[in-house]
């Protein structure tokens, strides 16, 4: 099927509802303006669907493939990375400084949900990359800074992520990867590391390997791993690429999805060691990968975003040229009381439909809204206010990774539902988006993680102030959208005002009982980041539909009624959500193994 970059939505998103615009028009982002914003998603938008999106399904079907070390990607993927390589698409984010274009945030995550939804296991290789250029930029000495980042911010080079082993999973303190410092100051690492996207390919010359492991000497658990940079390829004094380093792909897992996108076995260091260089201090390492993985967490939940918005299209045209069933007054397709009309006509084809295109909304303003607080919290000058924002980024963080990643796998299942049982045939492509959509709730820490980080780390920023100030901010838009008198609004205000309610009641349940009774707290964290995240989600829509009824020309025809859709369908799941989140916990902690295995 066909596809076309949601420019529209993506615009209305960031200006109307997260205030792009407005940082625009006081200045806040330098010279950048709404012109230069617009024409760099409508350029990203023609390169997702002619050159990426073609080549969606081909790689699903072929795969990447690994002989003798070497992983070969599937046809045409080389010379696509190329193209977007050569037209600057790898600098967006980048530091000027090396090379980069250093446009905000907000608009990296704009052009990387068209990449994703394009093509979801392209979209994962320069992800990789401009997280580890964060961590290098950050953390890395000058040395590594002026030899790697200019390569890598442009896309010349590709950068991973190596912290997973076999043995320990998400538990990072168990790691065994060994470093031992060398005469000339460089290490010697040694270690296999399992799961690691884009660990081998030939799209580039070279791969920059970031790599946690240990001292002989190193404190136990966590405190005890530092990070470490190493090359596939040792680089000379003047640039060129020297010989091989000692790390090798041994192994490529066969996945459910994501077929083109590699996932390796690495192995460092089984002949002479591999090289390595290291990143910021001995045995901090943890904090080092820590700016690489907050970038891909909200990396991660545009993905979510971009699969279901793929989804979602595929579905709606499958639905407008898919024909059963007979015409009714309710339907607005006209016709003979004979003729079959498209399934797009009844009823719960079109709950299916609004359901898709509303959550995906909802989900894309989220993450929206967490790259706008990421850029104010680097460019307001007000010291408070910067603060402020940073502690909104990173409430949002786990929530736009978590509740869009979800919502992903949700929308896409719904998709192949649409399709009927041609949605579970391979040929349709319906499944292809369901099976890639399904492990983005898992890396980059798995959405429990993520619930279990807000309510620990992020709900007591500023002693719940700053969360405090959030809720306060969905009630006056709850409170706004209710003062409009407009039929086309329906009880969207109404419905908003009760979801915040219920955010409100179970955020100061949470905040004491993280406290006082933390297994509580742990037993309803999921269910609590959900009901966030709708919430959030449905007054930032409110929000959307205020702008489009104030006469915003960017707005979507159908601003007003998704959001109207959303608040009167969905928001309702938030009360069943507080109920669980407040009291639903006993009837999980007092279930004993036994009766769990019974």
């Amino acid at each position: 099927m066909s596809f076309v970059a949601p420019v529209r939505d993506i615009s209305f998103a960031l200006n109307e509802i997260a205030g792009l615009r407005g940082d625009l028009e006081t200045g806040l982002l330098g010279d950048l303006s709404t012109d230069l914003v617009q024409a760099v998603l409508e350029e990203a938008g023609k390169f997702a669907a002619q050159e990426l999106a073609p080549l969606n399904r081909l790689g699903d079907l072929t795969g990447s493939s690994l002989r003798d070390g070497e992983v070969t990607t599937p046809d045409g993927w080389r010379e696509a990375y190329k193209k977007w390589t050569e037209a600057g698409w790898g600098a967006v984010a980048g530091d000027e400084q090396w090379g980069g274009q250093n446009l905000p945030v907000s608009i990296a995550v704009a052009v990387q949900e068209m990449w994703n939804a394009a093509a979801l296991a392209f979209g994962l290789c320069p992800l990789l990359t401009h997280g580890a250029t964060e961590a290098i930029a950050a953390h890395g000495s000058s040395e590594l800074r002026e030899m790697y980042l200019p390569r890598m911010v442009s896309g010349e080079w590709t950068g991973t992520m190596n912290l997973t082993e076999s043995h320990a999973g998400s538990d990072l303190s168990r790691l065994r990867a060994r470093a031992e410092k060398q005469s000339d100051g460089s290490y010697r690492i040694t270690g296999t590391k399992v799961f690691i996207t884009y660990g081998e390919h030939d799209l580039t010359d070279n791969i920059i390997h970031l790599v946690l492991a240990r001292l002989p000497d190193a404190p136990a658990g966590t405190r005890g791993i530092s990070l470490f940079l190493v090359p596939k390829f040792l680089v000379n004094e003047d640039g060129s690429l020297g010989k091989r380093n000692d790390v090798y792909c041994t192994g490529l897992e066969h996945k459910l999805g994501i077929h083109a996108s590699p996932t390796c076995t690495m192995t460092f260091g089984d002949n002479d060691g591999a090289v390595g260089y290291l990143i910021g201090e001995e045995n901090r390492g943890l904090n080092c990968m820590f700016t690489m993985m907050n970038n891909a967490r909200l990396s991660v939940g545009i993905q979510g975003v971009a699969i279901a918005e793929r989804a979602f299209q595929q579905a709606l045209e499958y639905a407008l040229e898919r024909r059963q069933g007979k015409a009714d007054e309710w339907s607005g397709v006209t016709g003979s009381a004979e003729e079959m009309v498209p399934i797009v006509a009844h009823p719960d084809v079109r709950r299916m439909l609004m359901t898709m295109k509303s959550m995906t909304a909802a989900a894309r303003i989220i993450c929206y809204m967490t790259g706008i607080a990421i850029d104010r919290a680097e460019a307001l000058e007000d010291e408070d206010a910067r603060k402020a924002a940073s502690h909104r980024a990173n409430i949002l963080t786990p929530i736009a990774k978590a509740f869009s990643t979800d919502m992903g796998v949700e929308m896409t299942s719904i998709g192949v539902q649409v399709h009927g049982g041609m949605g579970f045939v391979e040929e349709t492509g319906a499944a292809q988006h369901m099976r890639d959509a399904r492990i983005a709730p898992i890396y980059e820490g798995t959405n429990g993680i993520q619930a279990i980080d807000l309510i620990t780390r992020k709900l007591g920023l500023d002693g719940g102030e700053a969360v405090r100030a959030l809720i306060a901010e969905l009630r006056g838009i709850a409170e706004e959208t209710m003062a409009i008198n407009e039929p086309a609004f329906g009880r969207m205000g109404y419905r908003i005002n009760e979801a915040v309610g219920e955010l409100e009641e179970a955020t100061e349940w949470m905040l004491q009982a993280i406290q006082s009774e933390p297994n509580q707290a742990f037993a309803g964290a999921t269910p609590y980041q959900r009901l966030f995240g709708l919430a959030a989600g449905g007054a930032w829509l409110g929000k959307g539909a205020l702008a489009a009824h104030a006469g915003a020309e960017s707005a979507p025809p159908g601003a007003v009624s998704t959001a109207r859709y959303f608040a009167e369908n969905h928001l309702a799941e938030t009360g069943a959500l507080r109920k669980t989140v407040t009291g639903g916990a006993e009837a999980l902690i007092s279930i004993s193994l036994e009766q769990l295995a019974g």
